[in-house]
């Protein structure tokens, strides 16, 4: 591995033009092929986790899995409902809905207790997860049934309704991600490099690492299925690590050309630069990669998915760092030598004097390192206190699994939602008992569950109403939609006697009679605490006295609050595993490319600090109600489950960045035969400048998802960017240089002081002797 970069950057610098066409070529091949294939999405049975997904994969074994369903809302646009004119829409919406392929089922519509509501049921042909591409046509027919009814508001709300919703409004943010931080991306590039050509190849090397990057994980959701979030992953990451990993190596082939002083051609300064800033961008990449490879431990299709697509754009980032930058430096590099003549001669006709060298490391970042080269001692103490300071409220870390009641409400499906439980609370929350047994038990399984439907009645969380619930005499009445229909029927209580069966306790048997499903509505929204104690409940209190009583009979429970519990339960009993594995990783990563088990143990210890401050300003803000008009986000009491474990992932892989290419830099100066202190001030001189120019790029990309519209992403973009900027000023300006100087030598042991070696030379210790 010390020599690949070197001779991969050899060949590119002398065939250019072919390792450029070559790359675009790769990107272009990989876009192909993923289009070709198309992308392998995740089915629902890709993420059943726990007792729910137990519970799931029993009723669909009996065909009587959960089906997509619409709910189509008619009401008057002003004042009391003309039940009539209700009437003749919802005849309207059954014919039209009928009608359409991607229909099963239309139920007869029920009319709300305050009467100002009437409801059509529609349940769509295919699998849940199919309904947000299916639901399309639905739309369509609700708009044109809602005009054809002016006096009438025809709406339509529903699972699959919400996913598009979801879907639309995610790709809505990215498109608004990207217009705030590749602005930011290119000003940062050009104050950096002062030129926009050269601002230009960072930018350029990234966007065709993404592009290759989706190719190939359209490939890969053939292997490993795609949830749906790895494309918004791969362009988080990608720009991030792109521009980064190319800015290291561009920092260094002008460094290593200012300290030739023309005495260099490209292709030479490219293999110099090859030498250092590759290997270090190799060992960068590798250690992302293998620490996001933990995410596979957590046997779960959205951190799978996330993994892969993390992986894919880190690796591919890599590649282009090691095969077109080299050869697009090469030809700039021959641009800029035939041009130099002339710019000299122009200045000298000028009377103005050759451009000095701008110093490594500016003012401000001389402030920030003198508290760690004057005072180390105090300046760790009190660095690290701060850190542990802001890492105290994650003690306080809740979870909860985001669910369609915390989407936002820019969503027109999710208005129309709250509305819809407003009129009908009890299709807030679903509980689905599912049972396997002979079809000799069928009989005692059905009069055990409809004795479960009882007792579940008559428990207070399942049956209490709301506060919001509005109380009226006329019961919930169904209505015949195809059959002429008398006006007054539509309004006199006494024409259909009694309640629908579908908003009250069912039990639906397979045709074997070996699995049935029991659904209990509850009135409360599946984050509450009240929605969660009636599945506790349930599981604990009610399925125990009655179905759980039999002999012989499998009983799971799904809905959904189950899922969302057993999945935080899931990633809970994850954590340890997947946390375990990635602080070893990390320590044998560091290890290896330093061959120093102090210098790994400093490496955990200091992701650790950056993690959990990060994490602390996280609960801070998103736990509490301060800041939800700051930043436009609707309260949750608690972090997406998925946030916390997928962030320490992914930060102790970007620490890792930052801490290879700053440690590698002071190991290149004790290489060239510094002492243990100078090599420490040296290093952090040389890197503070290029790794806070990176820093700036990674926050301006993690930062722009707080404008996101989903509070889970707003959570990632914040806790991503406030850690890039905790560990790129406080730990390696400050924590790390104070560490390294108060324990000087003994920091490398057990890996002895090495000789003075020239440049030229291949390292003597470690894969990253030289690497700067």
């Amino acid at each position: 591995m010390r020599h690949l970069p070197v001779r991969m950057a050899r060949w590119s610098a002398r065939h250019a033009g072919r390792a450029i066409a070559g790359w675009f070529a790769f990107v272009v091949l990989c876009l192909v092929a993923g289009i070709a294939l198309g992308t392998n999405e995740a089915t629902t049975k890709d993420f059943w986790v726990g007792e729910a997904g137990r519970a799931e994969a029993t009723a669909t074994e009996g065909g009587l899995e959960r089906s997509p369903t619409e709910r189509i809302m008619i009401r008057a646009r002003s004042g009391e409902l003309d039940m009539a004119a209700a009437g003749a829409a919802a005849r309207d919406v059954t014919v039209r809905m009928r009608s359409l392929p991607e229909v099963e089922s239309v139920a007869a519509p029920v009319r709300s207790k305050d009467g100002e509501v009437l409801l059509v049921s529609v349940v769509l042909n295919g699998p849940e997860l199919e309904g947000r591409t299916n639901v399309v046509p639905l739309l369509e027919q609700t708009a044109a049934v809602g005009a054809d009814h002016p006096a009438l508001v025809v709406e339509e709300t529903g699972s699959p309704a919400i996913s598009k919703g979801v879907n639309d409004q995610r790709d809505e943010d990215l498109a608004l991600s990207e217009r705030i931080s590749l602005p930011v991306t290119v000003i940062t590039l050009l104050i950096v490099f002062g030129s926009v050509i050269m601002a230009g190849v960072p930018l350029l090397l990234a966007l065709s690492s993404i592009a290759a990057a989706i190719g190939l994980s359209m490939v890969a959701s053939h292997v490993m299925p795609d949830a749906g979030v790895g494309t918004n992953l791969i362009l988080l990451i990608g720009l991030a690590v792109g521009v980064d990993y190319t800015l290291f190596y561009l920092k260094r082939e002008r460094e290593e050309r200012a300290r030739a002083d023309g005495r260099l051609g490209p292709e030479a300064l490219v293999e110099l630069a090859a030498a250092t800033a590759g290997r270090a961008i190799v060992v960068s990449g590798l250690a992302v990669i293998v620490s996001t490879a933990t995410l596979y431990l957590a046997t779960d299709v959205i951190f799978s998915s996330l993994a892969t697509g993390t992986i894919l754009v880190v690796a591919v980032a890599v590649a282009s760092s090691l095969t077109v930058l080299p050869a697009l430096l090469v030809v700039i590099g021959r641009r800029a030598d035939r041009l130099a003549p002339r710019r000299a001669a122009r200045r000298a006709e000028r009377g103005m004097p050759a451009r000095a060298g701008k110093p490594e490391t500016g003012r401000v970042f001389a402030a920030l390192l003198r508290p760690a080269r004057t005072r180390p001692a105090l300046t760790l103490c009190l660095s690290v206190l701060v850190m542990l300071g802001l890492a105290v409220p994650a003690l306080g870390l809740k979870l909860i699994d985001p669910g369609r009641d915390t989407f936002s409400r820019d969503i027109p499906a999710m208005r129309v939602y709250d509305r819809l439980t407003e009129s009908f609370p009890e299709l807030l929350v679903t509980h689905e008992v599912v049972t396997r047994s002979t079809p000799e038990q069928a009989a005692r399984v059905k009069h055990a569950l409809e004795d479960l439907g009882r007792r579940a009645q008559a428990d207070p969380l399942f049956a209490q109403a709301p506060k919001n619930a509005k109380n009226a005499k006329n019961p919930v009445d169904p209505v015949d939609p195809v059959d002429p229909v008398d006006p007054k029927d539509l309004t006199n209580p006494a024409a259909n006697p009694g309640s629908p069966e579908h908003f009250h306790p069912t039990v639906r048997t397979s045709a074997d009679g070996r699995i049935s499903v029991l659904e209990l509505s509850v009135p409360h929204p599946a984050p509450s605490a009240e929605a969660i104690a009636s599945l506790t409940h349930l599981r604990e209190d009610h399925i125990p006295a009655t179905v759980g009583r039999l002999s012989g009979v499998e009983t799971a429970v799904s809905g959904d609050v189950a899922r969302g519990r057993d999945y935080v339960s899931h990633e809970s009993d994850k954590l340890p595993l997947v946390l375990g594995f990635l602080l070893l990783m990390t320590f044998l990563m560091t290890v290896w490319a330093f061959r120093s088990v102090v210098i790994g143990a400093i490496g955990v210890v200091l992701n650790l600090l950056s993690a959990g401050a990060s994490l602390g300003m996280l609960v801070l803000v998103f736990q509490g109600t301060w800041a939800e008009g700051l930043l436009a986000f609707d309260f949750l009491g608690a972090i997406a489950s998925r946030v916390p474990l997928f962030l320490v992932v992914i930060l102790f892989g970007l620490s890792m960045d930052y801490q290879v290419f700053v440690v590698s830099r002071i190991q290149e100066a004790r290489q060239n035969g510094m002492s243990a202190r100078e090599a420490v001030v040296e290093g952090i001189n040389r890197s503070a400048k290029v790794v806070t120019s990176a820093a700036i790029v990674m926050v301006t990309v993690f930062g722009a998802f707080v404008a996101l519209h989903l509070t889970e992403m707003k959570q990632m973009g914040f806790c991503l960017a406030v850690a890039v900027l905790l560990d790129a000023v406080v730990i390696r300006l400050m924590v790390l240089p104070s560490v390294l100087l108060l324990l000087g030598e003994r920091a490398w042991w057990p890996a002895r002081r090495p000789g003075r070696v020239g440049r030229t030379q291949e390292p003597a210790a470690g894969p990253l002797a030289e690497v700067g």
